[in-house]
């Protein structure tokens, strides 16, 4: 299909949708680099998270969520196309998200949304600085636009608007992308439509800056490890990292209290769908390294709480596989607009509202190009609820059983009384790659930043 039957399709939808009831608002709230294990409600004692926590006990929660390709521009990417990175040509950091290709805001902004989008966009390619996205095409779909591309110096940051004259932030970012969201909320209001509102937050991403107010909460001489971590990564992961880390956590937890706030006092929260979620996570000396784009689960494990009250049943939990690739055909989904047949993934808002028992009970994973400092070169993954395996081109490269070693401490890849399961998974994964038009030789002319 070329665009624009693309967005011949979606108009038909929405047409075909206009006589059904009003369909939700939508809220999208996703913080950089956030691990799906670091919430009260998935068993961090540690770490405080209260708003979040009573989030999941007024929606669902899914504990196995996983990010396909544990990396910021290509999970951005499969954020918003609903399709596997190398089929958008989003494989690697800082390449630009081609106006040829299909948002979900385009579809539902053709379906009748007001569409915003404000924090960190990561989708415009070349340098990062100053960050200027013009109005126009490159902003795919989103009305409402408060936005730089990527900075993580969050004391001393601007953003943009309609002009390429950037607006200090005074301070620590994440109050300022609050005041911005609640802003888009009342405009909102007054709209006589619904709308689509995307809230991507800079932190915890590193460099694990304390918030100004969160000085002293998290006390790294007494914090707890988890038992695959090591001193010794080459980055970060140190006890002090953590700290850190889990003070922008709880800032980000009252911020996002605070916008949770706004929208009930509204009068907006009854019809709006909430989904809290992540692009990927952090290792932080879990395994012995750093960062991302590894098939760990601290790397590629990722919160993911939805809410939408009287229509997803409360205090819900699923272990159900729901991956980056889901989230496009689910959000459409509720807002009864059809996913293009170019979306591999599965409409989970069936699932979601007990319409349904079907979802997905595995999810593929992928990084197609040398991690940090050449530690790993292009794997590729399956997750299922017993089985975590990933390859490199040329053999296996882990393999863990879940169930005994949720750690994954015991490497079984090299194990001769797993070969034949092995075998069936090459198989899976081998399968996967030739369905979604992916393969070894593939190479990106970017390498990561």
């Amino acid at each position: 299909m070329q665009r624009r039957e693309f967005l011949g399709a979606a108009t038909a939808t929405a047409t075909t949708a206009a006589s059904a009831p009003a369909p939700p608002n939508i809220l999208v709230l996703m913080p950089d680099q956030w691990r799906g294990q670091d919430l009260g409600s998935m068993g961090n004692e540690q770490v405080r998270t209260p708003v979040l926590d009573r989030l999941a006990s007024q929606g669902m929660q899914f504990t196995n969520a996983v990010a396909n390709c544990p990396v910021c521009t290509p999970a951005r990417a499969c954020l918003l196309t609903g399709r596997y990175p190398h089929q958008v040509k989003m494989a690697v950091n800082d390449v630009p998200l081609g106006i040829q290709e299909v948002t979900i805001a385009e579809l539902l902004q053709r379906a009748g949304y007001y569409t915003g989008f404000i924090g960190k966009w990561h989708l415009q390619g070349g340098l990062r600085n100053p960050g200027f996205v013009p109005p126009g095409e490159r902003r795919q779909g989103f009305d409402f636009w408060a936005a730089n591309i990527c900075n993580h110096n969050y004391l001393k940051t601007w953003y943009f608007r309609d002009t390429a004259e950037p607006i200090p932030i005074p301070g620590y970012e994440v109050f300022t992308w609050t005041e911005l969201a609640m802003e888009f909320l009342a405009n909102a209001r007054g709209q006589q439509r619904p709308f689509y509102l995307n809230v991507w937050y800079g932190p915890p991403h590193d460099p694990y800056l304390v918030p100004p107010g969160y000085e002293g909460l998290y006390d790294a001489a007494k914090l707890k490890m988890r038992p695959n971590w090591k001193s010794g990564a080459k980055r970060n992961g140190e006890p002090k990292d953590i700290a850190g880390y889990y003070s922008a956590i709880t800032c980000l937890d009252t911020e996002i209290g605070r916008l949770l706030a706004r929208l009930d006092s509204l009068g907006l929260a009854e019809n709006t769908v909430v989904y809290f979620m992540s692009d990927h996570g952090d290792m932080l000396g879990s395994q012995q390294t750093f960062l991302k784009r590894k098939p760990w689960e601290e790397s590629a494990i990722v919160p993911s709480i939805f809410r939408w009250p009287g229509r997803i049943p409360a205090g819900r939990r699923s272990a159900a596989h729901l991956s980056h690739i889901d989230v496009v055909p689910t959000l459409l989904g509720f807002a009864g607009v059809k996913q293009l047949p170019c979306m591999p993934g599965a409409d989970l808002s069936g699932y979601l509202t007990g319409a349904s028992n079907q979802a997905p009970e595995e999810a593929f994973l992928m990084i197609y190009t040398a991690t940090e400092v050449d530690e790993h070169g292009p794997w590729r993954g399956l997750r299922n609820g017993k089985w975590k395996y990933a390859r490199h081109e040329d053999g296996p490269w882990v393999l863990y059983d879940l169930e005994r070693d949720p750690y994954e401490l015991n490497n079984l890849a090299g194990s001769r009384s797993h070969r034949s399961l092995r075998d069936a998974m090459d198989s899976r994964i081998a399968a996967q790659m030739a369905a979604s038009g992916d393969d070894w030789t593939r190479r990106f002319d970017r390498p990561y930043r």
